[in-house]
């Protein structure tokens, strides 16, 4: 089969197109004919080294954790699916090497669910590690209907998703953004804030008697300007900053979970969950998937065909 893979540490340049082995199918594990990979900057970033003290990495490894595609076999003692059944997920295993970036990938069920009707392949692609991102930081933090909750960086592929998943369970949603992002969170239902110096004072003028959870997905000092804002005792969650336990915050990975994958499918086929897919390209270009990823000038999602 065909896949994207790289041998060593490095750049996107680094990326190949290559003829690997079909993988073996094992218990609990389903076989998944890939129509199409969402690209993370944890693909890139994992590529590059800068996770290499966490996570454990195989070489050659194949990239990629999100997914949505067609189930072509199922493993043994696995009754979960059935070949033909369409599913999505993140698919993190145990180490990092034999990923999403291929015609053909095999996925724990516990990383899988079935695939939003409502949403195309592409779309669902781009759903799985962003969605759970934004799903579990707003459920550890505990939000709750009437609410009200500041989403730091909240135009990008894991904010906007977290806006309207806050928005579902009622909460008023305050999110950062720079100017030319803010017509498009008001879209989602959000109140925009303008980034920049002096953002504090302007979500103190919106919520004056304070806010009662800060979900970061920005870093770069996003904990201590939530901290700020946030109600005494209010939770602040950090999924962008690795020192965030140290402040006093929570920093949080997300986790694989068939249950939480339902509930984002449900949301989507609901309405109340959008996915805007902003570039699409065929696996052969992963490379520059990364480039465009690694820009930050991507408002949606980033997604290869396979």
């Amino acid at each position: 089969m065909k896949a994207i893979s790289y041998r060593t540490y490095g750049t996107p340049t680094a990326l190949e197109l290559v003829e690997v082995p079909e993988p073996k199918v094992g218990p609990s594990e389903v076989l998944v004919r890939v129509k199409a990979a969402g690209v993370n900057p944890v693909d890139w970033k994992l590529a590059a080294g800068f996770l290499g003290h966490v996570l454990e990495v195989r070489h050659p490894v194949i990239p990629g954790w999100d997914v949505a595609g067609i189930v072509e076999a199922v493993g043994p003692d696995t009754d979960d699916y059935a070949v033909g059944d369409e599913v999505y997920g993140y698919v993190r295993k145990e180490w990092v090497q034999l990923g999403t970036y291929a015609e053909l990938v095999t996925a724990p069920v516990r990383t899988l669910a079935r695939k939003p009707r409502e949403l195309s392949f592409e779309q669902a692609a781009g759903l799985p590690l962003a969605g759970l991102t934004s799903y579990q930081a707003i459920t550890r933090a505990g939000v709750t209907a009437g609410q009200t909750v500041v989403i730091h960086s909240a135009a990008g592929g894991v904010g906007s998703l977290g806006v309207q998943i806050a928005v579902s369970l009622g909460a008023r949603v305050l999110g950062t953004a720079g100017a030319h992002n803010h017509e498009y969170l008001r879209s989602l239902g959000a109140e925009p804030v303008l980034y920049g110096d002096g953002v504090a004072e302007r979500i103190a003028a919106l919520a004056p008697e304070g806010v009662d959870a800060g979900l970061d997905f920005y870093g770069e000092g996003g904990v201590e300007m939530l901290q700020s804002v946030v109600r005494e005792g209010g939770p602040v969650i950090s999924v962008a900053d690795n020192d965030a336990g140290s402040k006093g915050a929570k920093h949080i990975w997300a986790r694989a979970s068939t249950a939480d994958l339902t509930t984002l499918a449900e949301l989507a086929d609901s309405g109340r969950l959008k996915v805007n897919v902003e570039h699409v390209l065929p696996l052969a270009d992963a490379a520059a998937a990364w480039e465009l990823s690694a820009s930050g000038r991507t408002r949606g999602k980033i997604v290869l065909t396979v």
